[in-house]
């Protein structure tokens, strides 16, 4: 099994020397950095970089910037989603948003947890679990 796949599967993976994992974390900045790096009053491209990198969106969302996030394709939207400044998220698994979601500024959701163990958190090793919000959430 792979540690993308012990990730997904919510066991103990290495979330810093694995090299699959390092490179797709670093894409998925490099995703966040060209997205902030847009004008706001480009929304089109904006909206375009949403729906080519995640994983499933509504027709109707706005992610203002700045917005981070470390890995892309494993973020899904509902329709009628909105976050607000600084959202981040970290996605070592999936990250589902339902419809009508409403996100306050600041906000940061988290699938990984490090290792409880000293000597496992000492070699990288952490855990992602899901992370699922429903439909009509204002999360602030």
């Amino acid at each position: 099994m792979t540690e993308k796949e012990k990730a997904e599967a919510g066991l103990l993976y290495d979330a810093n020397g694995n090299p699959q994992v390092v490179q797709e974390r670093l894409i998925s900045q490099e995703l966040s950095f060209d997205y902030n790096m847009l004008r706001p009053s480009q929304i089109k491209e904006r909206e375009e970089m949403i729906r080519k990198y995640f994983a499933k969106t509504g027709k109707a969302f706005l992610i203002e910037q700045p917005f981070k996030c470390d890995f892309w394709y494993r973020v899904s939207i509902g329709e009628n989603f909105y976050s607000n400044y600084n959202f981040v998220i970290l996605a070592g698994n999936t990250v589902t948003f339902g419809d009508n979601v409403f996100i306050a500024p600041n906000c940061l959701f988290t699938t990984a947890e490090h290792a409880l163990d000293a000597e496992q958190r000492n070699e990288g090793l952490e855990v992602a679990l899901p992370i699922t919000v429903g439909n009509n959430v204002r999360i602030g």
